[in-house]
């Protein structure tokens, strides 16, 4: 590969989808840490949720906003959905010669972490029953010490931008009402719209129990691979596209507010 090649694919932009909002999120960390970079953000808010819906039919949709965002020419594939991730992301791996990257529960990190405690995976009902994550459960979970808990309503909320506390904390003790907390040293966030509520969350979980997800890892992963090909930008600052559900907006500040709140949720961490 010339000099020159090298130089075009630095320029081209890293891109992210997810079935809605949630991805924003991850994105929101991603373009601070490394934010010489330009980004393209596909958000398919015409068929959110995609948690609810067959495995078939969300792969269908993941295949078409893989194909939108390939012809953007980007360098790097970011699947910023959990539920897509599980569904399709062996598949789009053998279909494009781009590195891919998904996101999948961190169970693993908290189970290494329980310290005799219990782990709880919270995540779209789809997530906890496919494949991938079952695979994944039988890989790290040896000591059957995962429980699951699915919670679609998150989902919804996000995608309405409903941050209303009273009726989403009610919502959230309602559903957790249906296990022991005290039992748990960690419940892991296996969907990126639930990170818009961790503080919410946080008031009803009892002291000491950590929450966990794997916006880390996946921003880690996304420097290894442009330090690895050696396609990092060279500019100072770059700059966010969106696209929704196929048609090009310019809506930045309704996405640059769900940016500011997931900054927020996560402390500025």
């Amino acid at each position: 590969m010339s000099n020159n090649d090298f130089i075009n694919k630095a320029d081209r932009p890293v891109g992210f989808f997810d079935s809605g909002f949630g991805g924003l999120t991850v994105l929101s960390k991603v373009s601070k840490q490394i934010p010489e970079e330009n980004y393209i953000y596909f958000a398919d808010t015409l068929n959110a949720p995609y948690g609810t819906k067959s495995i078939r039919i969300v792969k269908k949709l993941v295949f078409k906003a893989a194909e939108i965002l390939v012809k953007e020419d980007i360098k790097i594939l970011v699947i910023a959905c959990n539920t897509a991730t599980g569904a399709a992301i062996s598949d789009l791996r053998r279909m494009y010669d781009i590195p891919i990257i998904g996101m999948e529960p961190a169970v693993k990190p908290a189970v290494l972490d329980s310290n005799g405690k219990r782990v709880l995976v919270v995540a779209t009902p789809l997530t906890l029953k496919e494949k991938k994550f079952k695979d994944l459960l039988e890989r790290v979970d040896k000591d059957n010490i995962v429980d699951l808990l699915a919670l679609p309503g998150l989902v919804e909320y996000a995608e309405k931008m409903n941050f209303d506390e009273t009726e989403i904390i009610s919502y959230l003790r309602t559903m957790l009402a249906k296990v022991e907390m005290s039992k748990y040293g960690s419940i892991v966030l296996g969907c990126t719209h639930y990170l818009y509520y961790r503080s919410m969350l946080k008031k009803l979980l009892p002291p000491g129990v950590k929450i966990i997800d794997s916006t880390e890892g996946t921003i880690n992963r996304i420097k290894n691979i442009i330090l690895e090909n050696n396609f990092g930008a060279k500019r100072n600052k770059g700059s966010i596209k969106y696209i929704v559900s196929g048609n090009k907006v310019d809506d930045t500040e309704k996405f640059q507010t769900l940016m500011d709140r997931a900054e927020e949720e996560s402390g500025g961490k």
